[in-house]
């Protein structure tokens, strides 16, 4: 199925899954940005959420311009890396998640931080759910081409 290849150049942006990797650095990067301007409570925590953010940011571009420059020839190998990169990272985010939607709950209970920060958070949690569900899918898209 011609389809479900790994793509070569521009067909990164016109197939699926591949396609989801734009949608993923826009979500990936307002987690970053967001976490980075909101204020600190936990730092343990937030720093775990910056890291994935920032981690998932710099691999999924990294893939992207692999895919692009069309490095990968379409051996099995680059199937699995594309797979399991997929897998960590939803794990990761999914980590994240749960991580921020504690801090946006610590900061709605507490009166020392203003409700504009409390709002970062909360959007901050949001998008780091979309881009859980976008790496998801990815991943079980990516299983599906792996063994097709």
């Amino acid at each position: 199925m011609p389809g479900w290849r790994l793509p070569r150049g521009s067909e990164v942006f016109r197939t699926c899954p591949d396609v989801l990797f734009i949608f993923e650095l826009v979500f990936g990067g307002l987690v970053w940005i967001l976490i980075a301007s909101s204020l600190v409570p936990l730092p343990l925590a937030q720093g775990w959420v910056m890291f994935v953010s920032v981690f998932c940011f710099v691999g999924t571009t990294v893939l992207l311009f692999l895919y692009i420059i069309n490095i990968h020839d379409r051996k099995i190998s680059w199937y699995i890396l594309d797979a399991v990169y997929h897998c960590i990272a939803a794990l990761f985010y999914l980590s994240a998640v749960v991580l921020e939607g504690l801090v946006t709950n610590i900061m709605d209970h507490d009166l020392n931080f203003t409700q504009e920060h409390y709002h970062e958070n909360l959007v901050a949690t949001v998008f780091s759910a979309l881009a859980t569900l976008l790496y998801m899918f990815h991943a079980c898209l990516s299983f599906i081409r792996l063994v097709i």
